[in-house]
């Protein structure tokens, strides 16, 4: 999604340093292959998956020579040395750990949903403004129910709705992993249901294999892992024909079952997008072409397309229901959109709708076909469109985009279904989530209410208040909870990092993408975000999320990180540049109090520096927990900033390292009960220093022996990758930003049950006496009562009074200053009580 700062969707895809022949372009715009290729490049570089990086950019810039595409990785997370893992290695893992979190008992209390359950107010590219989810990548309508559908969230697991989206219910928070890719009904058995893992757009690298439901779509277990374990999902076509024939399109290749999809045979080994199967016929979008089979799969034979190149950026079919002999092509190839029809047997060029654009065609592309006038398709790119065919002449509208009116949708189109037996309603689904159109695109309804599968990067939060936390998400903004499931959109654009100033919390920071921090003085309100930027040199980069930071105790001091270090001693006004000694890209941030700041490097470097009085200190290398392995948090006890945290997502060795002597020696603490994924972050307990949680790609896990060993934290958390936690000292509440389950929040010292009594003070008043006491340092977010309570036994008539006030002596405690009346003319004394009747 566009942010204030962005470029139009159509502007030129270089990005600032980086061009098809490796060189400079001097100018800053979308980066090659658009700002999802370097999202995904950051990504799969934290977890050691440089080659799959390589490849990934090869697939969504093919401009790009061997060196532009070095350079596009190194300005998306600097400079790698880390060895490189395998994707297959990763979602193996997975298998693993979802297999041991179910067979084994977790440690401590039910953690529950803070949604978001919808956000109203999300973007698109019209002047209309709709609710929002997270991204949608697979849409499949019951053939035999019109109300019954089911979607695939990209990394949120499979939704399932019998009344046409209005409610929504998830069915496979259990399964190995939450990525999803392709849906498809059986036709000749509308209560078997598969699903692919691993979101061939995005997250394939995380594909467990095939999925099945016998009921329609609510439980789900595993079919077929092999050979699908680290390959993504792109399409599932029943052959209607054939029963038991299913065809599969993945980043692996296309492969075919005869068996309902127990077992599968690869029958090409090239990546394929799209498939098509109508009356026997089958066709394959793959990338080097469209592929024709007339026998089931076996055998497949190339579809010579007019002018088509050798090999396609992406390419999407489909077959005419309502006239089979009728068929389209949709692909791209650099700037260039492609369209053919099939008819009489012929293919021929079709010119395609002005506009439409190809710079994430890797990654936001669709087709599809009225089922019922072999005439009228529909095709998604960032924007989507219906076409018109009437005697020889085509129609084109934007449907998804209406400018100053009409309704509009998310950008970003991933999936489209039609409603079984209503061929005017069709669904669609976006970076933004799900919309239904009643009348074939002319007008829209979101469908967004419940389906909690928003992507969040990182997440902040208000410590005076148990019911304030603020989130960047992906593609949907920056989103803010004050309480209700229905968050407040706060700022447009990509959400990366936020921050709030931790003495006075109307101050809060967000970026959108890259080095683009903005403040707020109004606690996120939409519309009071103003560019607090840092003048960076030509040519410096950063990740595509950078680390923003803000105190963790005192003072005003903000720091960014990017290809040096940024940090401010007033909330963002000013900023002070620190080169890293050589060249590094920061990835991990902890500012323990205003005096000190600690940066990690992508390739596991690690610097502190130290305000002087007046000024502050050159970055100063700590000793390296461990070399080449991308830093993903950092904590240092305020306390004794000595003692030091730091955690890695690069595969291959430890990734939670502990460190008592300011970061000359470490230990490593990833020995017991941890899975072999990466960490992404970590959180201690105040109370208790030994206490800890760290956030994995798949659960939470906590150790209370400071480190020695670890076992999962809490039930009924999805098996979700959790990118983000935050503690939250006072309430008590360990919170976790996923992607893309939402937020979810455990009291990790279970919830209180019964209230917490005690005496806090005693008096004696003399005869008709009035005298005022304070008790300091309660958290603002506890509910305590107040009593005062006479020792002095004297029946027959009240013996005191008292009136309760509280003084907010900071952002996070309360002074209570209790007035106590003698009512009688003999000396009373009394005790003062308190009642904690609630932390949060």
């Amino acid at each position: 999604m566009r942010g204030p700062n962005d470029p139009e969707p159509h502007e030129p895809q270089e990005a600032e340093g980086v061009t098809a022949e490796g060189g400079s372009t001097g100018r800053s715009g979308r980066p090659p292959g658009g700002k999802a290729l370097a999202r995904l490049v950051q990504e799969l570089t934290r977890a050691g998956l440089g080659e799959h990086a390589a490849s990934q950019v090869a697939l969504a810039a093919p401009e790009l020579d061997a060196e532009g595409t070095n350079a596009l990785i190194e300005r998306a997370v600097g400079p790698q040395t880390a060895p490189t893992a395998a994707p297959g290695g990763v979602a193996a893992e997975y298998q693993q750990t979802a297999e041991a979190l179910a067979g084994t008992a977790a440690v401590g209390p039910a953690w529950r949903s803070l949604g978001p359950w919808t956000v109203p107010g999300g973007q698109t590219y019209g002047a209309s403004r709709v609710n929002v989810s997270g991204r949608v990548s697979a849409i499949a309508t019951d053939p035999g129910n019109a109300a019954h559908l089911l979607v695939g969230a990209a990394n949120g697991g499979v939704w399932e709705s019998y009344d046409r989206g209005t409610s929504w219910a998830p069915r496979t928070d259990d399964a190995a992993t939450l990525t999803v890719g392709a849906l498809a009904y059986d036709p000749a058995n509308t209560s078997t249901v598969l699903a692919g893992t691993g979101e061939g757009n995005w997250w394939s690298w995380l594909g467990t294999g095939v999925l099945r439901s016998t009921d329609g779509g609510t439980k789900w277990s595993p079919l077929a892992t092999t050979p699908f374990v680290g390959q993504g999902f792109y399409d599932l076509a029943f052959d209607g024909s054939r029963p038991g024939t299913v065809h599969a399109a993945t980043t692996g290749g296309l492969y075919v079952s005869t068996d309902g999809g127990a077992t599968w045979t690869r029958r090409r080994s090239t990546r394929t997008w799209s498939l098509s199967v109508v009356a026997g016929e089958a066709l394959a979008a793959c990338q080097d072409g469209l592929l024709r089979s007339a026998d089931g799969g076996t055998t497949w034979t190339a579809v010579t397309l007019p002018g088509a190149p050798a090999s396609f950026d992406r390419l999407a079919t489909a077959i005419a229901r309502s006239d089979s002999t009728v068929a389209y092509a949709w692909g791209a190839t650099g700037t260039t959109a492609r369209l053919w029809r099939r008819a009489g047997g012929t293919w021929s060029a079709v010119t395609p709708p002005a506009g439409a654009s190809t710079g994430q065609a890797w990654y936001d592309w669709f087709l599809a076909v009225a089922p019922d006038q072999a005439g009228r398709i529909y095709l998604g790119a960032i924007e989507a469109y219906r076409g018109d065919l009437s005697g020889t002449t085509w129609t084109w509208q934007t449907i998804s985009n209406k400018g100053a009116t009409g309704d509009s949708i998310h950008p970003d189109q991933h999936a489209i279904a039609f409603e079984s037996g209503s061929p005017d309603a069709i669904y669609v689904g976006n970076d933004g989530g799900l919309f239904r159109s009643p009348d074939r695109g002319v007008t829209w309804q979101h469908l967004n209410n419940g389906l909690t599968i928003t992507e969040f990067e990182y997440l902040a939060q208000d410590f005076g208040s148990s019911r304030w936390v603020i989130g960047g998400t992906q593609d949907n903004g920056t989103n803010r909870w004050t309480g209700s499931s229905v968050w407040t959109h706060s700022q447009d654009g990509d959400g990366g990092d936020v921050a709030v100033y931790r003495t006075d919390p109307r101050t809060v920071f967000h970026t959108f993408f890259g080095m683009s921090p903005e403040r707020s003085l109004s606690r996120g309100d939409p519309g009071t975000w103003t560019n607090q930027s840092p003048t960076l040199p030509s040519g410096e980069g950063s990740l595509f999320y950078p680390p923003l930071e803000a105190s963790a105790t005192n003072g005003t001091t903000v720091a960014l990180g990017g290809g040096a270090l940024y940090v401010s001693r007033d909330n963002a006004a000013t900023w002070t540049r620190l080169a890293f000694p050589s060249a590094a890209t920061a990835s991990a941030m902890y500012i323990p109090h205003a005096d000190q700041v600690l940066v990690g490097t992508t390739d596991g470097r690690l610097y502190r520096t130290a305000w002087s009085g007046t000024a502050w200190g050159t970055l100063t290398a700590l000793t390296t927990p461990r070399a080449s392995a991308w830093i993903s948090d950092i904590h240092a006890d305020p306390a004794d900033t000595n003692r030091l945290w730091v955690t890695h997502t690069s595969l291959g060795g430890g990734r939670i390292w502990q460190s008592t002597d300011g970061g000359s020696n470490w230990t490593d603490r990833s020995t017991t009960g941890l899975p072999s994924l990466p960490l992404n972050a970590v959180e201690v307990d105040p109370r208790d220093r030994s206490r800890l949680w760290v956030a994995a790609d798949l659960g939470v896990y906590q150790s209370t022996d400071g480190g020695a060993s670890w076992q999962q934290f809490g039930t009924g958390l999805p098996n979700a990758f959790i990118g983000d936690i935050i503690l939250h000292p006072h309430a008590r509440v360990l919170r976790a930003g996923t992607r893309n389950r939402g937020v979810w929040e455990v009291p990790v010292d279970g919830w209180m049950t019964q209230p917490v009594c005690g005496t806090q003070w005693t008096g004696t008043l003399a005869a008709g006496a009035t005298m005022r006491w304070f008790t300091f340092n309660w958290p603002a977010t506890w509910h305590v009562l107040w009593t005062v309570m006479p020792t002095t036994v004297r029946p027959g008539a009240p013996q005191v009074s008292w009136t309760t006030q509280v003084e907010r002596a900071s952002n996070e405690y309360v002074t209570y200053w209790i007035t106590v009346r003698n009512l009688t003319q003999e000396p009373v004394s009394f005790e003062g009580r308190y009642e904690i009747l609630s932390r949060y």
